[in-house]
């Protein structure tokens, strides 16, 4: 395998390295492309943020990323964009298979998107993050004079600053992968402990992943192309037009808060203590963030002081899933399983595990390791907060629109959203459940081979699960896309296409 480089952060976009927390407010502005040269002007003169550490975080951020179709009309050839990955050229709802597996169906399917389905794909996304009260005079700067003859604006999406606390009421955020900037990680054939410390391969392009290899993306000829690309670490002859991009995964999801906590409520007969309980059964951590399984008494890899309160865990010590389902909403995201669950570095322990000897329950056996499927989240929230009390009231009158905007990071599009999405959060199957969805983000809807999919259980020490039905539908998809987000010198290389 070829040496690694050293990381390049000037030439990476910044929301890979930083969540921008501390710019409260933000906009994301979706555009289609009305003049190609208009939008390449726009292009090389916009001040796109990179990932250099600063000694304070800055006032302002630009970040920009195209959908194919966008690099489509911005001019770049069909042969160099056969190399970016078959799920990105395709498009989010670009196939109905895809539609089927990701839980597009439905109330959730394109058809019904307010942009991203069939005619309102965006070429572009501009994402604006500003701290408080900055937010407009920044994005007049950011428009500058091409802006209107570049681009016809599809739509702009608003977030809120609820404090850390997504609309259903639980802290968010808590739980993000510790990426390898250094290149240290040591990758082996069978991971027997979990680690929170993946790959850099996993998120940029151009690196070794959690396989050791590199994830496919165009390389054009050193010969005859701009030397404003870097070069390709693995094929010294190239150039990178994906080296320090990333893919970005962008959902608009509306959450029903009000239907989410009458419908607990109902099942806790109104009980304050149980119908907080089953909220977070449902999620698998308390309001607050603590996960509902103990903390392990010995530190895991890639996770430090100020996050080991809150994710200094696996759920290696609630196999049954009696303090945390199995079927709740952070098992599904991330299982924390290794390459063979429940063995130790012993060498009888491993080789008892690989016989089919282990002690843990064969629904922990059937998921997939962890590390080759986790992502980046940079979502933002929208619209007005929601109290459980106001949820409950029953003469409020509210219609606002609140959720997620769900925005993740990651180098292999299939490998990692889309088999989260399918394998675990929508899977009917997922650790050997059966007829459940995630509580949170499930669309209810039947399935071939699995006609019921409303249903959560609950185990029970020494008895039968709890298994609570006809769980409606609590979050819905209003709009979706694949993103391509370039590094900066790629930006300038697509500015001059």
């Amino acid at each position: 395998m070829t040496k690694p480089s050293s990381v390049d952060f000037a030439d990476i976009q910044g929301l890979v390295r930083f969540g921008y927390g501390a710019l409260t407010e933000a906009s994301f502005h979706l555009l289609r492309i009305r003049d190609a040269a208009a939008a390449r002007s726009w292009l090389a003169s916009a001040p796109v943020s990179d990932a250099v550490a600063l000694s304070q975080a800055p006032d302002t951020a630009l970040q920009v990323a195209f959908t194919a179709d966008g690099l489509r009309a911005l001019g770049l050839a069909e042969d160099i964009l056969s190399g970016f990955s078959a799920e990105f050229c395709s498009g989010m709802a670009g196939e109905e298979n895809r539609s089927l597996r990701l839980g597009d169906i439905g109330a959730n399917a394109p058809q019904h998107w307010e942009w991203g389905g069939e005619g309102k794909i965006p070429h572009l996304v501009v994402m604006i993050y500003a701290r408080e009260t900055l937010l407009d005079s920044w994005s007049q700067t950011v428009r500058g004079p091409d802006w209107n003859d570049a681009f016809e604006v599809l739509d702009c999406l608003p977030t809120s600053n609820l404090f850390g606390v997504e609309p259903f009421g639980f802290t968010d955020g808590v739980s993000q992968p510790t990426i390898d900037w250094q290149q240290k990680r040591q990758v082996k054939g069978d991971e027997l402990v979990y680690g929170n410390l993946v790959s850099l391969g996993e998120f940029l392009l151009g690196y070794p992943n959690e396989y050791g290899k590199y994830t496919d993306r165009p390389l054009l000829p050193a010969s005859n192309s701009p030397s404003v690309l870097p070069v390709a670490e693995d094929q010294p002859g190239m150039l990178d037009l994906g080296r320090n991009g990333t893919y970005l995964v962008f959902r608009q999801l509306t959450q029903d808060v009000r239907g989410f906590w009458q419908f607990v409520d109902k099942q806790a007969h109104s009980d304050p203590q149980a119908r907080q309980e089953l909220a977070e059964a449902f999620v698998g951590r308390r309001q607050n963030g603590q996960p509902l399984v103990e903390l392990s008494s010995q530190p895991i890899a890639g996770i430090d002081k100020e996050d080991a309160a809150r994710n200094q865990f696996t759920f290696d010590v609630d196999a049954p899933g009696l303090r945390c389902p199995l079927g709740s909403h952070i098992r599904r995201a991330n299982p924390r399983t290794t390459d063979l669950p429940g063995a130790s570095n012993n060498i009888f322990s491993k080789l008892k595990h690989t016989l089919g000897f282990g002690e843990n329950s064969f629904g922990q056996d059937v998921i997939a390791s962890t590390r080759f499927h986790r992502i980046l989240r940079r979502g933002r929230e929208y619209g007005p907060g929601l109290s459980v009390a106001d949820a409950l009231h029953a003469g409020l009158q509210d219609e606002a629109s609140r959720g997620i905007h769900f925005i993740a990071l990651g180098a292999n599009i299939s490998r990692q959203f889309e088999f989260v999405q399918s394998a675990w959060v929508m899977s009917s199957k997922f650790g050997g459940l059966t007829e459940e969805s995630d509580p949170l983000l499930g669309n209810r809807e039947p399935i071939p081979g699995c006609p019921v999919t409303n249903t959560f259980s609950l185990a029970q020490k020494n008895s039968a699960n709890r298994r609570i039905n006809t769980l409606p539908q609590f979050v819905t998809v209003r709009g979706g896309a694949y993103f391509f987000m370039p590094g900066i010198r790629a930006l300038r290389f697509l500015a001059r296409a």
